[in-house]
């Protein structure tokens, strides 16, 4: 499984623009890693995304492709409205990405 985060908007909305995304392969993960990352995705891709109050309109927004058996899936939320299952797996991955 490969899975890739992009964030856009924001207030610093220029500065995204310029980073690449940042891409893990599960395959390269150590076995409990990558069975955890798989767990976080079920249930970020499983959990009803919450209704946006627009409320945020400056809030950074998130969006996390899976590919996955020739399939990809696009999960996107932003810091305005985030459900817990989005906001643990964009956690989990935030931590991997800052650790190299």
């Amino acid at each position: 499984m490969k899975v890739t985060l992009e964030s856009y908007g924001g207030l610093a909305a220029a500065a995204d623009l310029r980073r690449p995304p940042d891409v893990l392969d599960s395959a390269a993960l150590p076995e409990g890693a990558a069975a955890e990352l798989e767990r976080l995705v079920a249930a970020a891709a499983a959990a009803p995304p919450p209704q946006d109050s627009g409320r945020a309109r400056d809030a950074k927004g998130y969006a996390i492709t899976v590919e996955d058996g020739g399939r990809s899936t696009v999960l996107e939320q932003s810091d305005g409205s985030m459900s817990p299952a989005f906001a643990a797996l964009l956690a989990w991955l935030r931590d991997r990405f800052a650790q190299g």
